[in-house]
Order: structure tokens, then C-alpha cells, then sequence
């Protein structure tokens, strides 16, 4: 069973038909929409400030999702899928954003909706993403724009598979 955690009297939020790995650890000031899923070793961290996630979001193995005490929280839209192993800290994320395996996103970054942050990218503080767009390197850079394909192919190919992995884990 997943490790869910009050703290500073605040006991984390599940909106329905979420699947939390039995060793995903959730703390705290959390409020995940709809379908949401946290995934084997990831850590949803909201003891020092708040993170809101909107529906289908996933949080794929490894990653963290944290924010910075009494300034920056975690803004996370619908259909977003953070990678394995990725750092997502004091951000803003719009709605369907893929942020790839490895990425790190740091404080008072914000990634507008319809985007890719590649695998590996690091988005400095204070990133601004352009929507429908492809950011990779480090620090991440934009390198191109987001095809219609890409984006089906991806960004929402990836939301979709991780409702239906989720199902696979539930009794």
C-alpha cells in the first residue's frame, strides 16, 4: 500500500479512479484530479507548499514532485505525464504536457499547454515554454514546434496508456 502522509494537519486529496503504487509516497498538502496515477519510487511531496494536479495526470517511477517553502507550489493541468525519474519543482504545467524521462523543471518555470520537454532537459528557473512547442537540452531550449502527430503520437498516447497500465493494478 502506498505511503500516504499527513502533514501540518493536512491529509493528501485522491480524486477518483487514482492508482498509487504500493511503494509511491504521497505527503501532505496534495489534491490530484481524476485518473490520476503515482508510479513505483515516486514521491509527491507537499509538505512545504501545495501541488494540484488535474485529471490524468501520471507520475511515472522515480519521479519527484516538490516544491520551495513558502514560495514557489506545483501547478499540474490535465493530461500531463511526468517521466521516469524526473525533478518537477515549483512549476506550472498547462494541460497536455509531456515532461520527459530524467527532465528537471525548477522553480517558477511555466510550460504553456500542448508541449513536449524532451528527456533529459533542464529547464532553468524561470522558464517560460511556449504552447505547442519541443524543449530539449540543458539548459532546454526551444528546438522545434509540436506536430499534430507528435502530439497524438505522445502527449496523448502516453495519458492514455498509463490509465489503462493503472487498471492492470487494481484489485
Amino acid at each position: 500500500m502506498a505511503l500516504i502522509i499527513p502533514c501540518r494537519g493536512v491529509d493528501p486529496q485522491f480524486g477518483e479512479d487514482c492508482f498509487l503504487a504500493e511503494n509511491a509516497t504521497v505527503i501532505g498538502n496534495v489534491v490530484m484530479g481524476n485518473q490520476c496515477s503515482v508510479w513505483f519510487n515516486a514521491v509527491v511531496r507537499g509538505d512545504v507548499n501545495s501541488i494540484q494536479m488535474g485529471n490524468k495526470v501520471n507520475v511515472q517511477d522515480g519521479a519527484v514532485i516538490h516544491a520551495t517553502y513558502e514560495k514557489t507550489k506545483v501547478i499540474l493541468g490535465n493530461n500531463v505525464s511526468i517521466g521516469h525519474n524526473a525533478l518537477v519543482h515549483g512549476c506550472t504545467v498547462e494541460d497536455n504536457v509531456l515532461i520527459g524521462m530524467g527532465a528537471i523543471v525548477m522553480d517558477n518555470c511555466y510550460i504553456e499547454a500542448n508541449c513536449i520537454i524532451a528527456a533529459g532537459a533542464v529547464l532553468l528557473e524561470g522558464t517560460r515554454v511556449e504552447s505547442g512547442t519541443i524543449y530539449a537540452g540543458v539548459p532546454a531550449k526551444k528546438v522545434k514546434n509540436l506536430s499534430p502527430e507528435l502530439f497524438e503520437g505522445e502527449v496523448q498516447r502516453i495519458a492514455n496508456n498509463y490509465i489503462m497500465y493503472s487498471s492492470w493494478f487494481k484489485k
